[in-house]
């Protein structure tokens, strides 16, 4: 006679890694709060000035949207804006993230003399305020090169980023295994096309995020362009500035405005989010 022991059926073992639903909730709540100042400017934007003052203040959209958008671009000339701001942010992204995937590479991969004094040197600078700068900047670019009210006085001295130099080479150190550069040069490939068809497609996660901060740092810039440019030649930011400078200010205009100048951001972000994704995501498995 053969008797059978009762087992008890095992509960499922939770993933340690799941979130519960404490953490949506605290997500939601983080979402919403970050989300309200964009909302609220979209609601100020399609009313008119007093429903800045009402109390309580509205929290649906109006209906005047699309006349103070006409408005800001017609008064504030926030379609040269906007045009100026794109050549101004992806000229400089561009040539950022070129240079220091260059320089990054050089400095994390190659081996020349006085490496390390040279790259301690370019770190250093981002210890110098920008505003002591300023005055001999203004200076060069207006006296010895001629381009007061230019876009190429804002585009040339941020054309290289010692931020950026220092970020791609701390991620090519990591991410970069020597042992392709190594099979490279066994492949007989020269260190312009190791650059080209090695180090780019690795780097491709690190640059998009650089790409994606150096765009948002100058879309938002208004020191030196607010300097160096005037009304007729604006900005995104230099024309909110000149929007909010009157006597009375219009806010439903400054926030149309705003709400113009939010977009392109939002559109650089959705363009590169996967690779910035991929960069997290690889970061988080080596580390």
């Amino acid at each position: 006679m053969t008797t059978t022991v009762a087992t008890r059926p095992r509960r499922p073992v939770k993933d340690p890694a799941a979130a519960g639903r404490g953490v949506y909730v605290i997500l939601f709540v983080i979402i919403l709060f970050s989300i309200f100042p964009l909302y609220w400017s979209l609601v100020v934007s399609s009313r008119d000035q007093s429903a800045v003052s009402n109390y309580p203040p509205p929290l649906v959209p109006g209906g005047n949207l699309w006349d103070n958008l006409s408005t800001a671009f017609e008064q504030g000339k926030f379609g040269l804006a906007l045009t100026n701001s794109v050549i101004v942010a992806g000229t400089i992204t561009v040539a950022v993230v070129f240079t220091s995937t260059l320089a990054g590479f050089a400095f994390a991969k190659l081996a020349f003399r006085g490496r390390n004094a040279l790259f301690t040197s370019v770190v250093a600078t981002m210890l110098v305020p920008t505003q002591l700068s300023i005055i001999p900047l203004y200076i060069m670019v207006t006296q010895w090169f001629g381009w007061a009210n230019d876009l190429r006085g804002v585009i040339l001295p941020a054309l290289m980023s010692a931020f950026g130099v220092f970020f791609m080479r701390q991620y090519l150190s990591s991410a970069m295994p020597t042992e392709l550069l190594e099979a490279g040069r066994v492949d007989g490939a020269s260190t312009a096309r190791i650059y080209w068809s090695v180090v780019l497609p690795v780097a491709r996660p690190g640059a998009a995020v650089l790409g994606l901060l150096t765009f948002i740092t100058y879309w938002n810039d208004l020191f030196w362009p607010l300097i160096l440019l005037n009304t007729q030649n604006p900005t995104v930011q230099v024309a909110i500035a000149n929007t909010a400078s009157g006597i009375e200010v219009d806010y439903s205009l400054v926030l149309a405005g705003t709400v113009i100048a939010t977009f392109p951001m939002l559109l650089v972000f959705l363009l590169l989010g996967r690779q910035i994704i991929g960069g997290i995501m690889q970061g988080a498995v080596k580390g």
